[in-house]
């Protein structure tokens, strides 16, 4: 990209014209506003200036970033837009099913992570297949997919979700519930995602989700570490960051320090993978391939642990949130549940419709990914005729899309899971009433889409389902919010509740009612 192709001397030159915009940037600001406050609708998308783009405009919305571009995207006649970056650089926004196909499948080949994107996580993600292109993701790729087939993941809720739910996660519930505990439903979805996706994937138990819910170093280190990479993201310019981590100050320093403890565990679990090889998952996978060495190993480490941690708990928890505010729907998923046994295997998830589709409608409405990135390697146009140049950035919107109303109808503000079914006309069974109904996934990319779609797409909807057959079985989940007040949107790679989601555990009558009857 042209950001990093330019000298520091030419960056210099540019210092004073940069320093007398931002001393009259207000004024200029004030005069566009009053010049267009004569027009009945003024345009949502960021207004662009000489030299520094948007950036004050992103700047100023930067704690609200998603729904910044959100309004800009719906305000879009094309459900698309360029925002102008600093020194004359620009990254195109799109929300249009058209667009997201051609991304992803279509042109999939020319849009790739890209050396911007590469470069800002470099130092927290290496060469794994969350920051990889080319032969080294495609390698990866196939060396991981063999952990995913049905028999894998029949295993995986029996040996590893069934486990963790029943000796950590529902005792912790139970002791809330009996003390009036609050408890941060964020934190605790975080470690038991941590603990499932380290089993799972290494064969490693990190042992977050204890009852004393201990201190972890090496979770406070890699939070510590995605926030800061993030947060690259927002420089001015990546000389900015570079600079800093180059003089080993500021952020750059914790930085520095956060990724020393992460890889120090990470090393750890590969020291110990080395000496019991014989199991078999995917770090012993990637230590047994012949192209691939121990560093590799360590950074597909840190890569599993974004997608199975981040992701699945964020999905899960603002479920939670949903469900709290729609009784209707909580109740439709408990008769689902309770024809179920109370341990269920993989066909009894795979056939929980309603509750899969109630998943869906939740992750339109919060995607646990809110947009991703990607950097054109050519020149190339879009369908709706946006011109891209090689090496600009183009994202794709998932929060956006999830909000078009042309995509989803005037009630798109609502929370339906109905709208995912359509009424079995010669049902199997009479439990079988509803029959899902999937959406094109370049109109929901929430799981990505065509040859990058997601590995851990079917695994982590069992696991969820698995969590939300044990935990509502048994539990309510009663947020613990100020009356009025609703959690915070916001972003870090994944989505997250800003500050945390306090809730309040109740156990269910008819639950106790009915482990009495057993118990006589």
């Amino acid at each position: 990209m042209v950001l990093f192709e330019l000298s520091p001397s030419f960056f210099l030159c540019l210092v004073p014209l940069l320093f007398w915009f931002i001393k009259h940037y207000k004024s200029i600001l004030l005069n566009t506003s009053s010049s267009s406050s004569s027009s009945s609708k003024p345009s949502k998308l960021p207004r662009s200036y000489p030299l520094v783009g948007s950036y004050f405009e992103m700047s100023a919305n930067l704690s609200r970033y998603v729904e910044w571009t959100s309004e800009a995207l719906k305000a879009s006649p094309s459900s698309t837009f360029v925002l102008h970056l600093p020194l004359g650089n620009h990254q195109i926004l799109t929300a249009n099913p058209s667009n997201v196909r051609h991304i992803l499948k279509t042109q999939s080949c020319i849009y790739q992570k890209g050396r911007f994107f590469k470069t800002t996580f470099m130092d927290l993600f290496g060469n794994s297949m969350f920051n990889a292109d080319g032969e080294m993701w495609r390698s990866q790729r196939h060396v991981s997919s063999h952990e995913f087939s049905t028999q894998v993941l029949c295993r995986y809720i029996q040996s590893v979700v069934d486990p963790m739910l029943s000796h950590r996660l529902l005792p912790i519930l139970s002791a809330a519930a009996m003390n009036g505990t609050v408890l941060d439903l964020q934190d605790i979805l975080q470690r038991f995602a941590m603990d499932n996706i380290c089993q799972f994937a290494f064969g490693y138990d990190p042992a977050c989700l204890l009852p004393s819910l201990p201190q972890n170093k090496f979770a406070e280190a890699y939070e510590t570490a995605i926030r800061v990479s993030n947060k690259r993201f927002a420089s001015f310019h990546p000389l900015v960051w570079k600079t800093k981590r180059l003089l080993n100050i500021g952020s750059e320093k914790q930085l520095k320090s956060a990724i020393k403890e992460v890889r120090k565990l990470t090393d750890e679990i590969v020291q110990k993978k080395k000496q019991q090889i014989e199991s078999v998952d995917i770090l012993s996978r990637f230590l047994c391939s012949e192209n691939h060495g121990q560093d590799i190993a360590m950074d597909v480490i840190l890569g599993f642990i974004m997608a199975g941690r981040d992701t699945t708990s964020a999905a899960l928890l603002w479920f939670f949130w949903a469900l709290a505010r729609h009784p209707d729907v909580e109740n439709e998923i408990l008769r689902e549940i309770n024809e179920k046994p109370e341990e269920p295997i993989y066909e009894d998830l795979r056939d929980m419709v309603y509750t899969h589709a109630s998943l869906c409608e939740s992750m339109r409405l919060y995607p646990p990914v809110p947009f991703d990135m990607k950097e054109a390697a050519e020149d190339d146009v879009l369908p709706d005729g946006t011109v891209v140049k090689k090496g600009m950035k183009v994202t794709y919107h998932p929060y956006a899309m999830g909000r078009m109303e042309e995509l989803w109808g005037k009630d798109w503000a609502e929370y339906r899971p109905e709208r995912w079914l359509e009424k079995d006309p010669a049902p199997a069974s009479a439990a079988l009433k509803w029959r899902f109904v999937g959406r094109d996934p370049y109109t929901y990319p929430v799981f990505q889409a065509g040859p990058r779609v997601c590995l851990g797409k079917d695994l982590a909807l069992l696991q969820m389902k698995r969590v939300v057959t044990g935990v509502f079985r048994r539990f309510r989940v009663v947020p613990a919010l100020e009356e009025g007040v609703e959690p915070v949107y916001i972003s870090c790679l994944t989505a997250k509740m800003k500050g945390g989601f306090p809730v309040r555990i109740e156990e269910r009558v008819e639950a106790t009612f009915g482990k009495q009857i057993k118990q006589n």
